[in-house]
């Protein structure tokens, strides 16, 4: 299997740290609203990797992080539960958009039983001590409102901007308390936030080994906070002090990933958004002092979705989620199939009318798949062959770097020699394509597609025997019946195939 790795900026034969078992980490949603439908293209990429390195014979050990404590979900709680404490709030909150974001997920046709879905409230302890370990290594520091990640500290024994070109020479000591932001120029990020009042928080005491680390900081930024003289003060008296607050956003992702898969582990997924600064960010605290020099070996990213060749924003009022792709009229699997239709390497472009050409492509797959409830076990064994030729160059197309769309073409092509051959098809062949369909590209064909009943079967009979005795004004009956129940008939030389509407 190969995979482009946005550290090397190559495709690379993949081969897990262990051989057998793939560990990857995906950074997961901020549980606050709905996921709009570019998060969820990311989500779809990465579930096809999934199922990919499933195909290529590996066990996969996946994990997810629900942000679920930042400046979003503290302004929205508050605002949703105003009468309840800051804690109990947020966690009603929260807890409501992860079902969401779950069903959300099942309906896109992802594999979340597959994966450990961790929140950032319950690894608290986990980011403390890292943040701790960081302080001791002298590269975080203790400022007025939290600790702070020290880029230059990082930069005397590590590469900070391994997966893309930051400006680290003009760098100022500048530090950014914001959770999420977009920024060309790199600077001190915080790691801790000292707690505002109304605000969730849990006591974190830090050593007294954080003097030196702080007052060297000092020396760089000429200046010392009063905070960093009250630690100072502190830690000298009573060893520790307790910062009592909450964490930062990137900061969690590093305690979640190690304590679920190890370090370094296999793959990092997320969008090209998260590049820079989420990822790079986290890369550094997972490798400041004396850490593993390496997070993950392979970080691989998705392109952003458009609408209309647009980045999604409110203000072009092109923001969607995926209530309002089924208020369109469309099955959150019509928006799987148009993600597919695109390498994950490439933009993918929804319209309204790209999002009804995925859908009649999704349509013709599951008319074929209705098939086998119509077909016995004979058949056209040269068919089988075909078919199983086709599925190993679908197969070679997604173990070559996740090629969905090459792969989605020779599904078509399997699709129209059954379609070409409806009176011979063989019954093995067809169950194949579907499994694949299912298993590797997660379209959901053989749920989708149950019989129909033994009511509309005994009805399909009943206007066979009209037809027979060229009653046609009552086969013509029969058949508008059907269609008011949602099964339309088409006649072959040798039978009448049914299929939903």
């Amino acid at each position: 299997m190969r995979l482009y790795n946005t550290l090397t900026k190559s495709v690379e034969e993949f081969v897990p740290i262990d051989k057998k078992t793939a560990r990857v980490y995906t950074c997961g949603p901020t549980v606050y609203n709905h996921a709009h439908i570019g998060n969820l293209s990311a989500y779809i990429y990465s579930d096809i990797l999934h199922r990919t390195l499933k195909l290529s014979g590996y066990d996969v050990k996946r994990a997810m992080n629900f942000t679920d404590v930042d400046d979003k979900t503290i302004r929205d709680s508050r605002l949703k539960y105003p009468d309840l404490e800051p804690m109990e709030a947020l966690t009603k909150f929260t807890r409501h958009w992860e079902k969401v974001f779950r069903r959300d997920m099942q309906n896109i046709g992802n594999l979340i039983d597959e994966i450990d879905f961790e929140r950032a409230t319950e690894n608290i302890i986990e980011m403390q001590k890292l943040i701790q370990h960081l302080l001791d290594q002298k590269q975080a520091y203790v400022a007025d409102d939290g600790v702070y990640f020290d880029i230059a500290a990082y930069k005397k024994t590590r590469v900070y901007g391994q997966l893309c070109h930051i400006d680290t020479a003009s760098q100022t000591r500048a530090r950014i308390d914001n959770d999420e932001y977009d920024k060309e120029i790199a600077a001190d990020f915080a790691l801790w936030k000292k707690g505002k009042p109304g605000e969730p928080a849990w006591d974190f005491e830090i050593k007294n080994s954080v003097i030196a680390s702080a007052e060297a900081s000092d020396l760089i930024r000429g200046k010392q906070s009063s905070l960093d003289r009250h630690v100072a003060s502190a830690s000298r008296d009573d060893d520790t002090i307790d910062l009592r607050g909450r964490p930062g956003w990137h900061i969690e992702c590093s305690a979640m990933s190690v304590k679920n898969l190890g370090q370094p582990f296999d793959i990092h997924t997320g969008g090209i958004d998260l590049v820079f600064p989420h990822h790079e960010n986290e890369i550094a605290q997972s490798t400041a002092g004396d850490q593993p020099e390496s997070m993950a070996n392979f970080f691989v990213h998705n392109e952003h979705l458009l609408v209309d060749g647009k980045k999604m924003a409110k203000s072009e009022h092109n923001f969607y989620t995926l209530p309002d792709v089924k208020k369109k009229g469309f099955d959150p699997l019509d928006f799987r199939m148009l993600v597919l239709q695109s390498h994950y390497r490439s933009a993918t472009n929804l319209s309204w009318s790209n999002l009804a050409a995925a859908q009649n492509r999704r349509r013709n797959w599951r008319n074929i798949a209705e098939l086998r409830h119509q077909t016995n076990d004979a058949g056209d064994d040269g068919q089988a062959e075909i078919i199983n030729n086709l599925l190993d160059q679908a197969t070679a197309a997604l173990v070559n770097d996740l090629d969905t769309p090459d792969a989605l073409k020779f599904i078509d092509a399997a699709a129209d020699v059954f379609q070409t051959s409806l009176d011979n098809i063989s019954h093995f062949a067809l169950q194949n394509f579907i499994k694949f369909i299912d298993d590797y590209l997660g379209l959901g064909l053989a749920v989708a597609t149950p019989d129909i009943t033994n009511e509309q079967k005994q009805l399909i009979k009943k206007r066979l025997a009209a037809r027979a005795k060229k009653d046609f004004a009552k086969s013509d009956k029969v058949r508008d019946q059907l269609l008011e129940q949602g099964i339309e008939l088409s006649d072959t030389a040798n039978q009448t195939i049914w299929s939903r509407k």
